[in-house]
């Protein structure tokens, strides 16, 4: 195992089994930090006989480099375990062991320290299931270890199903932003069976709770193992991901968590792509580009003050966090490395992005469209042939039809009235066949996934009073300096644009809950290729939670294969 296989960016790397700490909560802060209200201080000694518990939980499988032949197990234990490994096989043959290697943070709020462990399972066959046990010499389930199963990707043109959502949170309402409908759209995921699920960013709204952002985590780890250990879960980091005093960007504990495939750049975990069948999957993180301001706060009027065995300094009023800019466009460097590369593949039919924040989404309650996005990534998707941008950030289901180009000076400024250009987003009109039928031989689809297990109020579009016709709010500039805020709070900038969306073919104004099911024909030789996506939403979850999901649209995408 070498270095760059093994080490997380900030994070304290041990051999597995070296490290006996125990850990110790020490969370005491005063002030407002995001939603998540005033925070009283605490402390709390750590179970005793929690210091020798290395059981194995939040059990969540990644996909390694290949995922015909990659698959790595990760989970988390209450203390150090003691040889934490992985035993598997595939149809009752040999099984074969992986010793985990062992990954740990401290929060840089409550001082409590992650021990996080990850087993790459490599040489395994194509289109295979395989039988899984984790456990460690110190837990408490030696007799009977954790089991699951998986199923590596077939390789070739194959047929596969995918799903996606994003701002899943917990099921625990102890926790700001937290609702019981998380429970039920995990469970979903495992209704429609897919090879992986893409998890769109703000995964679990830890930095709204800062004196509990670990337990907030493992509650999160905990609902999601019924599903993520038995297929890839593949997330990106929202603005939820960002945590004060952990690493450079906040994502400490996010990259504690998880193993991504490298993408051999010095920021390691923070995007990624991989491929499978005739798909290439990229994984971005748009808190590096965007304009808005919507990661943790402190609102003030106190600070926000660390548990004193971080050694960690408190936090001022109205400070936040911000971090665009943050790899110096290397990121965006990369993307165009690897999006020329799939262009020049003919193994690549398909190109489908993840990320969080939004360019095209017209909510009203939410965050709506960054302008940021359109100028630096929108142009590169048209121009090596993005079929579809996957998101989150605005709790709702949002579709365009597919878009290229742009009209210029649509927008409008909020503050002045006058006319401001917006670059929005050009429908392909002649794009559509039919009934919810698109040739993506040219121009992207984008769709707003926000509603995994956390919903915005019903009225969540806008619509301009006069014409009737949908409208969006942009954020045109950054914010930084943070417009509105005063020494000593902090006044989250809203949008400070609006345009017509005329790129929004559909919207739900039924409910914000949901999960998209897509469905990948490789097509025959010579012929077409399609992506079928089967929306369903849960209607009735924002009022009480339901495990009722019903179909809201299917959209069929297709062209020809390569």
């Amino acid at each position: 195992m070498t270095k760059k296989d093994t080490i997380a960016a900030s994070s304290t790397e041990t051999n597995a089994g070296v490290s006996r700490r125990g850990f110790l909560k020490l969370a005491g802060a005063s002030g407002v930090a995001g939603a998540a209200g005033a925070l009283t201080a605490a402390v709390k000694a750590a179970d005793a006989s929690a210091v020798a518990d290395g059981t194995p939980e939040q059990v969540h499988l990644t996909w390694g480099a290949d995922p015909t032949s990659e698959v790595v197990v990760s989970w988390a234990s209450q203390a150090a375990a003691i040889r934490p490994r992985v035993t598997f096989s595939a149809d009752r043959g040999h099984s074969e062991t992986v010793h985990a290697v062992q990954r740990t943070y401290t929060d840089g709020l409550s001082g409590v320290v992650v021990f996080a462990y990850h087993a790459s399972l490599r040489e395994l066959k194509p289109n295979t299931t395989y039988r899984y046990e984790v456990t460690a010499d110190n837990s408490s389930r030696t007799s009977s270890p954790f089991t699951a199963s998986f199923t590596t990707a077939p390789r070739g043109r194959k047929p596969f199903r995918f799903t996606s959502y994003g701002d899943l949170a917990t099921p625990n309402t102890a926790w700001v932003l937290s609702s019981p409908q998380s429970r039920f759209a995990v469970e979903a995921v495992e209704r429609f069976q897919p090879l992986f699920h893409l998890l769109n960013g703000d995964l679990c709204y830890a930095n709204l709770n800062p004196a509990h952002q670990t337990d907030v985590w493992r509650d999160f780890g905990n609902n999601n193992q019924t599903s993520a250990a038995n297929r890839p879960w593949m997330p990106c980091p929202g603005n939820h991901e960002l945590e004060f005093h952990n690493g450079p960007q906040g994502l400490d504990s996010y990259l504690t968590r998880y193993t991504l495939p490298e993408n051999g750049t010095r920021f390691s975990g923070r995007w990624y792509a991989f491929q499978v069948s005739s798909v290439l999957f990229i994984s971005l993180d748009a808190d590096d580009i965007v304009y808005q301001d919507a990661a943790a706060f402190v609102a003030g009027p106190a600070p926000l003050v660390p548990a004193a065995s971080t050694g960690n300094a408190p936090i001022p009023p109205g400070a936040s966090l911000y971090v665009r800019g943050y790899s110096n466009g290397e990121q965006t460097r990369w993307l165009e490395k690897a999006l020329r590369r799939a262009a020049d593949d003919r193994d690549i039919d398909w190109i489908v992005v993840q990320m969080h924040q939004d360019a095209l989404s017209s909510s009203k309650t939410g965050n709506g469209s960054d302008k940021a996005l359109r100028e630096e990534w929108l142009p590169l998707f048209e121009r090596y042939g993005v079929d579809l941008v996957l998101c989150g950030h605005d709790h709702d289901y949002e579709r365009s039809y597919p878009v290229c180009g742009c009209f210029r000076h649509m927008g409008t400024d909020l503050a002045t009235g006058e006319r401001v250009d917006t670059l929005t987003p050009r429908p392909v009109r002649h794009a559509q066949h039919g009934i919810n039928t698109f040739d993506m031989s040219r121009g992207t689809i984008h769709l707003i996934l926000g509603g995994g297990g956390t919903s915005a109020p019903l009225d969540v579009y806008g619509v301009d009073a006069g014409t009737g016709n949908p409208q969006a709010k942009v954020f045109t500039k950054p914010n930084r300096p943070i417009p509105g805020s005063t020494e000593g709070t902090f006044v989250r900038a809203p949008a400070d644009a609006v345009e017509d969306a005329v790129w929004s073919a559909q919207r739900d104004t039924g409910t914000g809950y949901g999960i998209a099911v897509f469905d990948v024909d490789p097509g025959e030789h010579g012929g077409k290729t399609t992506i079928t996506m089967n929306y369903y939403h849960a209607p009735g979850a924002d009022q009480a939670p339901t495990g009722e999901y019903e179909l809201f649209e299917t959209v069929t995408l297709t062209k020809r294969r390569r």
